[in-house]
């Protein structure tokens, strides 16, 4: 953004009551001097009526100029601290497991706020999407495995990985099952992919083809160098931090 530079001399429109005749008045920024007959031969108290009206239009003029740079240096400000707010409400939840309903209500109330403010509005084109995520939080529960005893849940990092230039995504546990899915992505729109899996691995080594069933779509609805949050076409969300940004997902 450039701000243009105001000439040293603005022509300046005076109310009808401070105009008795047709030559304009003159402000220059630099010197503050104003000249016209007509306010050489105006009454005193007249003058500096108008000239009190004139004052405050310009103060409200230039305030009103003003009150855009605030919230513009903000903006980045307030996103950050939504961010921030985010993290500390998920920080406790197990990657969502231990999330009560007001648990989740509360992580989604804050997600849409950042929804709101997200400037990618094309995520599918931009090349902060690829790489490696790791998943901070979710309400599916399917992912977390909910219904298994603790000891037989992921307890390590799980992450999602995403190549745009070769349509590839990935899903990877870590300890103690070190479990792998690969899946083909279509796009539908600029925002939202199908997702289709090809193959299954156990313990990232025995390869078991999917037949069909492994299918969904994400529609990515927040997304900056940090931070991408996804909701699935069944409602789930999923919010994850970027952990490498030059994985590469196998073909």
């Amino acid at each position: 953004m450039a701000l243009a530079s105001s000439p040293a001399f603005t022509v300046i429109t005076l109310p009808k009551a401070l105009q008795s005749s047709n030559e304009p008045i003159t402000y220059s920024p630099s010197l503050s001097i104003f000249s016209s007959k007509s306010l050489v031969s105006s009454s005193k108290p007249n003058i500096c009526s108008n000239l009190s009206s004139l004052e405050n239009a310009l103060s409200l003029k230039w305030r009103t100029r003003a009150s855009f740079f605030p919230s513009f240096l903000t903006k980045g400000q307030d996103v950050q601290s939504l961010k921030d707010e985010l993290f500390d409400a998920i920080a406790p939840l197990d990657r969502g497991a231990e999330a009560t309903r007001d648990d989740q209500e509360r992580v989604d109330q804050i997600a849409r706020k950042l929804e709101a403010v997200n400037e990618i509005k094309e995520p599918l084109n931009s090349k902060l999407l690829n790489g490696k995520w790791e998943l901070l939080y979710t309400t599916s529960k399917s992912l977390l495995q909910t219904k298994r005893p603790k000891f037989l849940r992921p307890n390590g990092k799980i992450f999602q990985a995403i190549n745009l230039d070769t349509l590839r995504a990935q899903n990877l546990e870590t300890s103690p099952f070190f479990n792998q899915a690969t899946a083909n992505l279509v796009p539908l729109n600029a925002r939202r992919v199908a997702v289709k899996f090809d193959y299954f691995r156990i313990a990232g080594l025995i390869p078991i083809k999917f037949h069909g069933s492994g299918r969904g779509q994400l529609e990515i609805t927040y997304l900056d160098e940090e931070l991408r949050m996804s909701r699935g076409d069944r409602g789930n969300l999923f919010i994850l931090k970027m952990a490498d940004p030059f994985y590469r997902v196998p073909l």
